[in-house]
């Protein structure tokens, strides 16, 4: 797994998100679930141009949901925040 674009499937859009992206210049992403945080900081790296400090990856739960057919359960996924450095910057939109 060394494809960019297979490590990093989407950014994190949300409140809490857009406040960190301003604030602390923290941004998430939803990744591969068996990423590595050096694997991670180079895909950011190389993907958006800047210079990654610091990696911190969460293991989502999937959430149990209720269907006609019974009970069933989203899959768990991996979350990375990345820090970068305070001179760079990630337009996501």
């Amino acid at each position: 797994m060394s494809e960019t674009t297979q490590i990093i499937k989407k950014p994190l859009i949300t409140e809490k998100s857009t406040w960190e992206s301003g604030a602390r210049n923290r941004y998430s992403f939803e990744v591969a679930k068996d990423a590595r945080k050096p694997q991670i900081k180079q895909a950011i790296e190389s993907l958006y141009g800047v210079r990654v400090e610091k990696v911190s990856t969460q293991v989502r739960k999937g959430r149990y949901f209720r269907t006609r057919f019974g009970p069933a359960k989203k899959p768990d996924w991996k979350k990375a925040t990345v820090q970068i450095h305070e001179d760079d910057r990630i337009e996501l939109f």
